[in-house]
């Protein structure tokens, strides 16, 4: 009652802040004001500057006194991709979006355009120069003694592959399109040597449709040019499994290789599921977690040899020795711990559960016809020291595969063929190993 004779204000419009679009302004900027001092930007294209990028200058034939457009600073490209894997992107698409939208790439770039083109070309057709320049930062990592090369963990994971399940196909099946895309270019040929025909196009769209008809057909020899090879191993996994039901599955089935990318292989995944995939193999110092090589197969098993030919990369990269070598299970073959016994490594790997239930837990057990390789692996095994030492495997290669796809970039790949696939895990690592170490590399 007593609000009734109170005087009520009236309300004026709101008042709110409204975006100018077209309105005009004066804006002084200077590239270098995009990122703070201490952004993680700066560091990457700090170690950049310290690396001896002269590989990826040689092919570039833009030179003084010869006529044509500048080429692109190869160390500009090598400090995108190297931030891009450090932020996770994986993509060529991705970063050219980046590098016209988010300030630390618009400040790597300081005006310099760039395309998704030129950004994936650069990223797969240097391998030898990217090789060359991941060997460069292991060799300055053991000269400051941050790495030792004696005892390596190493590891595969797979990822998965730009090839869709539905592209494999049996050999009957590609000699039918390969005959088909053989056709196809002989009608496209006649097509644009005939005047009436070929008024309508344009020289880029003759280019473009005659280059994806030889892709096309350039493809599919490449999947029946592994077919031979398929074979041969189908031929051998029948000879192990003998000449019971599994041996007979075994020699039934028919080799199917992908019509879109012929390196890949269906692989069995961490989930479960199979997919097409690729087997990308690391090795890692298990004290600094360092990662010291880098290689990629289209095996769907780590048994297949893949030990001894990554300990020769490390000792290559790094001018050091290994002395011990951390695997798991899934590597395990009697002829690579003698091999590396005869090479004066110490090999850790578990052994496989025994077939029998009643031998469970006595797959260690020396036995009358034991080598010496083989007699000296059980016992290292069996040792607590040996046993300590194995468990450095998991804390390392685990980790660092997990690093790598999470973090790092090595993600669903979309570049065809193991080549490009290799530089691609290369970049990562690469990233992996410059992040961990920039302090010590920049001092």
């Amino acid at each position: 009652m007593g609000n009734q004779g109170s005087v009520v204000e009236p309300k004026g419009a709101v008042r709110l802040r409204k975006p100018e679009r077209r309105q005009l302004a004066m804006v002084v900027q200077c590239a270098d004001d995009l990122v703070r001092a201490l952004h993680p930007v700066r560091t990457v294209m700090a170690l950049v500057e310290k690396l001896d990028v002269s590989g990826f200058c040689e092919p570039i034939r833009a030179r003084e006194g010869i006529a044509g457009r500048d080429a692109t600073d190869p160390r500009l490209l090598v400090g995108l991709w190297l931030y891009a894997c450090v932020r996770g992107i994986g993509s060529a698409r991705e970063l050219a979006r980046r590098c016209e939208e988010s300030a630390p790439f618009r400040w790597l770039c300081g005006g310099v355009s760039v395309n998704h083109h030129l950004l994936s070309d650069f990223r797969c057709d240097h391998a030898d120069a990217l090789d060359a320049l991941f060997t460069q930062v292991l060799v300055t990592l053991v000269d400051k003694k941050l790495v030792r090369v004696s005892r390596i963990s190493q590891d595969g994971v797979r990822i998965r592959v730009s090839a869709g399940s539905n592209s494999f196909r049996r050999e009957e099946r590609l000699q039918q399109l390969l005959a088909q895309a053989q056709q196809q270019v002989l009608e496209l040929r006649k097509q644009l040597e005939s005047p009436a025909q070929s008024a309508a196009v344009t020289a880029r769209q003759r280019a473009a449709r005659t280059r994806a008809a030889a892709s096309r057909q350039e493809r599919l020899e490449q999947a029946i040019a592994q077919l031979p090879e398929l074979k041969n191993k189908q031929a051998e996994a029948a000879k192990r499994a003998g000449k019971g039901k599994c041996g007979d599955q075994i020699r039934a089935r028919q080799p199917r290789v992908s019509t879109t990318d012929a390196d890949t292989r269906v692989m069995k995944m961490a989930n479960g599921g199979y997919s097409p995939a690729a087997n990308v193999q690391l090795a890692t110092d298990t004290k600094s977690r360092a990662i010291l090589g880098v290689d990629v197969c289209n095996e769907s098993s780590d048994s297949a040899g893949l030990s001894e030919p990554m300990r020769e990369q490390v000792e290559q990269r790094t001018g050091g020795k290994v002395e011990q070598h951390l695997i798991d299970g899934g590597y395990l073959r009697k002829q690579d711990i003698v091999e590396a016994h005869q090479q004066g490594v110490e090999l850790f790997v578990p052994p496989k559960p025994a077939r029998n239930p009643q031998n469970r837990g006595q797959e260690l057990t020396p036995k009358p016809n034991d080598s010496e390789a083989i007699l000296a692996w059980k016992q290292r095994m069996e040792s607590e020291e040996g046993k300590k030492i194995y468990q450095q495997r998991a804390s390392t290669s685990e980790t660092v595969n997990a690093e790598l796809r999470t973090y790092r970039g090595l993600t669903p790949l979309t570049v065809r063929g193991l080549n490009k696939i290799k530089c691609v895990a290369l970049w990562c690592a690469l990233a992996y190993n410059l992040t961990h170490f920039s302090k010590a590399l920049l001092g």
